[in-house]
């Protein structure tokens, strides 16, 4: 972990990763969702809307992930230093924002022939939309640190503190009485069928690949932005 905090070596890593990331996630995510688009047969009982399916669920997940993956960068910079923590944890929050608001907006279009309407205060729907909203206060909260050249400390904190959301998301369908449907796969079981379940796992893992390229991309433009910002104080001092 030590090794990969070294900017050069990380770039290095980075450089070659990346392409195959976006390029890989694209093909495994197409497949994925023509296949379950043009391939899987309509369900029983959502009829032609279990399609989004192939989209919302995957979004939800990485939506999720993003701000997990940002708590897990901001102990990182905070207890250990790492240089790239704060950056990485920068480079996360923009596609996990994204994928956030691809599953409202999925989730809105599915809900509306299947409950009667775009929105309800459910539990899922609104602790959804507070990520949302979490995610818009840290991006704002990090640019302005690396705007200002202060520390990362205080969006640093505030994206462990938001992961709190996470696990209210993920029980909102258990703890409290929703119009949105249970947890349908858990640990060791699914009540998906196979023939939904194995394009849906497909496309997941080609928008994971996605957006592990994505955050790769970002974290190398923070970090040559943050290198040419240094250069150029660099060169005022020296001729101040």
């Amino acid at each position: 972990m030590h090794g990969l905090a070294n900017p050069k070596r990380f770039l290095t890593i980075a450089r070659w990763l990346t392409l195959p990331l976006l390029a890989g996630g694209l093909i495994v995510a197409a497949s994925a969702l023509a296949w379950g688009l043009l391939q899987v047969p309509p369900d029983r009982l959502m009829g032609e809307t279990v399609r989004i399916l192939f989209i919302h669920v995957p979004a939800a997940w990485l939506g999720m992930a993003g701000w997990s993956a940002i708590a897990v960068a901001s102990i990182v910079y905070l207890v250990w230093r790492h240089p790239l923590a704060a950056i990485a944890a920068r480079a996360a929050a923009l596609p996990g924002l994204v994928f956030t608001l691809v599953c409202l907006a999925t989730g809105s279009i599915w809900g509306r022939p299947t409950w009667g309407t775009w929105w309800v205060w459910d539990g899922r729907l609104t602790s959804m939309l507070v990520l949302a909203f979490l995610y818009l206060a840290y991006i704002a909260l990090s640019q302005a640190a690396a705007r200002e050249g202060v520390s990362a400390r205080i969006p640093a904190i505030f994206g462990i503190l938001g992961a709190i959301n996470i696990p209210i998301i993920n029980r909102s369908v258990v703890w409290w009485n929703s119009l949105h449907q249970p947890p349908s796969i858990t640990m060791g079981r699914s009540a998906i069928d196979a023939e939904f379940l194995v394009p849906l796992l497909i496309a997941a893992a080609g928008f994971s690949l996605l957006f592990g390229g994505v955050v790769l991309a970002r974290m190398r433009a923070l970090l040559a932005e943050t290198q040419a910002e240094a250069r150029l104080r660099r060169r005022a001092l020296e001729t101040a």
